[in-house]
């Protein structure tokens, strides 16, 4: 009994197992964006470690949306230690880092100068990797008789505008976090003062009355 051959080559099915492997080696090893919102309390320090690879684009941006004084220091540490980024009580910042190197980057909040107030944080890390070039890892003309490259392009500029417009709307979600917070801040500030100021008045009310009585009483006693 002969067996049929299959419409494919061996060296057709090889290359398509070698590109499988490409591809799936090439989705685990690709860092991914992350936010994180988070309290912090007064008198810490909280550390958040961000893995990268080799030759990307890293973009670190983080806001303070709660707390009194709204402000935070902020330190990033490369994987050899040195330290990249050091600011100090800012509310909001956003930096680059471009090219990363192969490992984990360190991110730290510090809250040790308040003594009493608790921090709300958010920050998200971006990676940008629209620029790997796949050419270098598989050849796809090789299997479809098509123009990859423009169906790569259009795919890659699609996900930069939709990366970005995630982007977009994580930041106004916290600079709407922020507000509301102020916002409510304030409201439980004016209401604290309005009772105070309403028992301050009923208190001045009260003894104006009392004083006002008193100049009318007869305290003189009347003999028989």
């Amino acid at each position: 009994m002969k067996l049929q051959e299959p419409g494919m080559g061996a060296s057709g099915l090889l290359l398509i197992t070698l590109l499988g492997w490409a591809l799936g080696a090439f989705s685990f090893t690709q860092p991914s964006d992350s936010e994180f919102t988070f309290v912090l309390p007064p008198g810490r320090e909280e550390c958040f470690y961000q893995s990268a690879g080799h030759n990307t684009s890293m973009e670190l941006e983080y806001q303070v949306i709660g707390g009194a004084g709204l402000d935070i220091d902020f330190t990033v540490f490369s994987p050899k230690g040195e330290s990249l980024v050091m600011e100090s009580r800012r509310s909001d910042g956003v930096h680059m880092i471009e090219p990363t190197i192969i490992g984990d980057y360190k991110i730290c909040f510090d809250n040790s100068f308040s003594t009493i107030s608790e921090k709300l944080i958010f920050f998200e890390v971006i990676f940008d990797d629209a620029e790997e070039d796949w050419s270098e890892i598989v050849e796809p003309e090789e299997l479809l008789d098509i123009k990859i490259d423009d169906i790569k392009e259009s795919i890659g500029n699609m996900n930069t505008k939709l990366a970005k417009s995630v982007q977009i709307q994580a930041i106004l979600r916290a600079f709407e976090a922020r507000d509301r917070n102020l916002q409510e801040s304030n409201l439980g500030r004016v209401n604290f003062w309005s009772a105070v100021n309403l028992g301050v008045m009923l208190v001045v009310s009260f003894v104006q009355v009392y004083m006002l009585k008193s100049l009318f009483d007869d305290r003189r006693k009347v003999q028989t």
